[in-house]
């Protein structure tokens, strides 16, 4: 198999479960915080920092999330969707917003996501390893929806491409969406990642409290604020599946 075929192949398989595969790194990220937690080889050693940086880091998660919410608002029917069993689908090239200034930047999103959690670990080397993990992933999940795009929209999709770039968004060249922002889609997806956010940051500090002696209580307004993020995803999950105030009039 060709090179481009089997980097293609891949993309698609990753991209069917990418819902489920970064679960595996949340998952390295905990073993190595409890396992510096228990050793203190941590950024920093006493609860105050600590809580300080533990907040920092939500931040950045929370600005990845906005920029997901902004994006997925923002986009036309049929396109930057959570599809996962029929692969790639897309009736028309986004041009305009985020999509003016980088070619993929919901995944530029996910990485300011995640990149918020890595930080929260505290060890250097999980940082560089999970960056490069990061790479590896969706740069095979990039070529392989830029090929799908490519054979689909032909010279238009190759035009917008050379303009635009991979994943360093380019801010001098936004451009305004032509479309009202979509609040209902933008819950409806978003919701999810909302609600995770808080929990995997709730998770390390639970773990903080049980094996760093420098940590002497839960962060009591994380506890609520997460508590307040679940209250509301179930709500919202509610609301799409009993009632039509989500859905969109077609």
């Amino acid at each position: 198999m060709a090179l481009r075929d089997e980097l293609e192949r891949q993309g698609n398989w990753l991209f069917r479960n990418r819902s489920y595969i970064p679960l595996v790194a949340v998952v390295a990220g905990l073993l190595t915080f409890i396992d510096n937690n228990y050793h203190n080889n941590f950024f920093f050693t006493n609860y105050i920092n600590y809580k300080n940086y533990e907040i920092l880091c939500l931040i950045i998660s929370l600005i990845g999330l906005s920029i997901r919410v902004y994006i997925v608002g923002y986009a036309p029917a049929n396109t930057s969707g959570r599809n996962t069993k029929d692969g790639q689908i897309a009736d028309t090239i986004n041009k305009t917003g985020m999509y003016s200034i980088v070619r993929h930047p919901l995944y530029f999103a996910n990485w300011i996501i995640y990149i918020g959690v890595a930080l929260l670990v505290g060890n250097l080397w999980f940082i560089i390893a999970f960056n490069f993990a990061f790479w590896i992933y969706y740069e095979r999940i990039m070529f392989a929806e830029e090929q799908f795009l490519s054979n689909k929209f032909g010279a238009e999709y190759q035009l917008w491409s050379d303009l635009t770039p991979a994943f360093i968004p380019k801010i001098s060249q936004f451009k305004m969406p032509t479309i009202p922002f979509n609040w209902k889609k933008a819950i409806r997806q978003e919701k999810n990642g909302f609600a995770a956010v808080f929990i995997i940051f709730m998770i390390f500090d639970i773990i903080s409290y049980y094996t760093n002696t420098h940590y002497t209580s839960y962060n009591k307004s994380l506890l609520i604020i997460t508590s307040l993020a679940i209250l509301i995803f179930i709500i919202i999950t509610f609301i799409k599946r009993h009632t039509p105030l989500l859905h969109d009039k077609n």
